[in-house]
């Protein structure tokens, strides 16, 4: 199967989604109220970012750590939609 992106494109792909998780995370240490969910969509969207670059510059044991990623990213965003519905007038 011939890959529809380059490997240049999927280390930029990657770098961006790194950048993501890593504002996510800076996000949290100076913000005096965080929108959890902006938090955890840019945490979703850098790993499936990360993931996407994974597919061309194949590292499985990053790869899963993307998706787990993901995982704990939908649940914390799912949780901060509930608990933002339940506050709401």
């Amino acid at each position: 199967m011939t890959n529809f992106i380059t490997p240049f494109a999927a280390d930029l792909i990657g770098f961006a989604g790194s950048f993501c998780i890593v504002a996510a995370y800076a996000y949290s240490n100076v913000s005096k109220s965080m929108n959890m969910v902006a938090f955890n969509l840019v945490n979703f969207i850098g790993a499936a970012l990360l993931a996407v670059s994974l597919t061309v510059n194949y590292n499985l044991p990053t790869l899963v750590l993307e998706f787990v990623w993901m995982a704990i990213a939908l649940f914390g965003l799912a949780r901060a939609l509930r608990l933002r519905r339940r506050v709401a007038p």
